[in-house]
């Protein structure tokens, strides 16, 4: 079996040597393809960070097992690591943190044990990165939230709990503020948790999962989170178990997965063989279960346990009496522990077994869309329009072009109402939504809209606009805070 090889950048290629001459020792049958990738391949001019070649390959084998990678700065150009996940649509980014022996936390001396798997939607939300400048105060970010994406990872995620005999999922959100988006989430994970009824199902806001992580995270088991709070949580259980440095990561699409650590390129300590190989060593092992390699992941898993036990660590961690190795030396203390066991935590050593097949070829997109649950009608727009003016003034204008078929019923700034009530108390600045609906409900066009637009272009510089739809009955928009 081949898979792609990306070294990366800063300490990646010293931490994948390590990793691939354990895998070595193991006789771990796999075949590397080494692929061009990261910052020294966007220096060459390629802007999206790999080589057509490497895109090809990468695409043939269906896996990718990647280093840390730089993305310049100053250059305008995207995440190559996002950019990875995004185009081969890994949509489920699974992290899991453990208690670690040998790696002290607070709660390892505690005697508290964690075991917690954080499942992020890695497709959608913020990282996107659609953003504007709508005034010259004025940024916007969009964020896609959408009900195929959504489904597709939160039912990732309860599979995945089901084969780990996991005892409770539980959605993290802010569906208490954003109502649409993180309410849209939300209702996905409740509809798919219908079909797991042996799973325990709950939901918790994520400021409130963030305090509880960190004062009884034994409570937790399976977390499944949009993507940005899903990147920031997972950040913290890292913290849990001992940094980023035992952070593995899993980037799992139906056609196409990546496995890499979660830490960055660390260029301070680069070409210096004292980097900490622990989180790639790990993120290879979770590889290598999803190749159905299981006796080879059993043993190296158990034998990097031993030798976290023994009390062999690298200068990031571990008892400071003691000596630390470097990058080759702690690699070749887990080849020497190979068929070894911890005595804590043991894994099972199962025979191999047929793992995920290899991607068969696409021939167009693949085009997620759900069935529409009624019938679906335009019966309004916000206006978003920059001005310096008070609200009194653009109400006053704007209701002039509002004809027969509108009228204005909400001013906000900031997403605060600020018309027809509001207070003199809320600062302002230069960008405002002015909400448009019809009269009566009835149902609008298009052209209607755009008729709209026209005429109040007369008076304002209209930045953006968003229609205002209701499917049956059901609003598809939200409300400004006073309102």
């Amino acid at each position: 079996m081949k898979i792609a090889v990306a070294k990366g950048d800063g300490i990646g290629p010293e931490i994948m040597d390590a990793t691939l001459s354990i895998f070595e020792a193991n006789k771990v049958p796999l075949e590397y393809e080494l692929v061009d990738m990261g910052k020294w391949v966007f220096d060459k001019g390629f802007s999206n960070g790999m080589t057509p070649e490497a895109k090809l390959t990468i695409e043939n084998l269906g896996l990718l097992f990647k280093g840390p990678m730089e993305t310049p700065k100053g250059k305008g150009v995207k995440s190559i690591n996002v950019t990875a996940r995004k185009t081969w649509n890994t949509f489920a980014n699974k992290r899991v943190f453990q208690t670690l022996h040998g790696v002290d936390t607070v709660f390892s001396k505690a005697g508290i044990p964690i075991d917690i798997t954080v499942v992020r939607e890695n497709i959608e939300d913020t990282y996107g990165g659609i953003e504007h400048m709508l005034t010259h105060d004025v940024a916007l970010s969009r964020r896609f939230i959408t009900r195929p994406g959504s489904e597709q990872v939160i039912r990732y995620a309860f599979e995945m709990a089901k084969l780990k005999k996991a005892r409770r999922v539980s959605c993290g959100h802010k569906a208490n503020i954003m109502k649409i988006t993180d309410g849209l989430f939300l209702e996905c994970f409740y509809d798919v948790a219908k079909a797991y009824p042996e799973l325990k199902a709950d939901d918790i806001i994520v400021d409130d999962l963030c305090m509880k992580l960190v004062t009884q995270p034994d409570a937790f088991d399976v977390l499944v989170l949009t993507n940005l709070q899903g990147d920031i949580v997972s950040d913290l259980c890292a913290g849990l178990v001992g940094g980023l440095g035992f952070a593995p990561s899993a980037n799992i699409g139906d056609h196409i997965s990546i496995f890499e650590a979660v830490h960055g390129t660390a260029p301070d300590i680069a070409g210096k063989n004292i980097a900490n190989p622990t989180a790639l060593i790990l993120s290879g092992i979770s590889m290598l279960l999803h190749l159905g390699l299981t006796e080879n992941a059993g043993i190296i898993e158990n034998a990097l346990l031993y030798t976290l036990e023994s009390g062999v660590h690298t200068g990031d961690f571990g008892d400071k009496s003691t000596p630390a190795v470097n990058t080759t030396e702690f690699a070749r203390a887990i080849i020497n522990n190979l068929g070894k066991k911890p005595e804590f935590n043991a894994k099972p050593v199962i025979t191999n077994k047929p793992g995920t097949p290899a991607p068969f070829k696409l021939q167009q997109n693949a085009m997620m869309v759900s069935k529409e649950t009624g019938d679906e009608n335009i019966v309004g727009v916000d206006m978003f329009i920059e001005s310096d003016e008070q609200p009194m003034t653009i109400a006053t204008k704007c209701q002039r072009h509002a004809g027969v078929k509108f009228k204005l019923v909400n001013i906000s700034n900031r997403g605060t109402q600020v018309w027809p009530t509001g207070s003199v108390y809320t600062n302002l600045v230069n960008l405002y939504n002015v909400r448009f609906e019809s009269l009566d409900q009835e149902p609008l066009t298009q052209q209607d809209v755009l008729g709209l637009y026209v005429s109040l272009s007369g008076n304002f510089k209209i930045c953006s606009s968003e229609l205002l739809n209701m499917w049956g009955d059901k609003k598809a928009y939200s409300l400004a805070q006073g309102q």
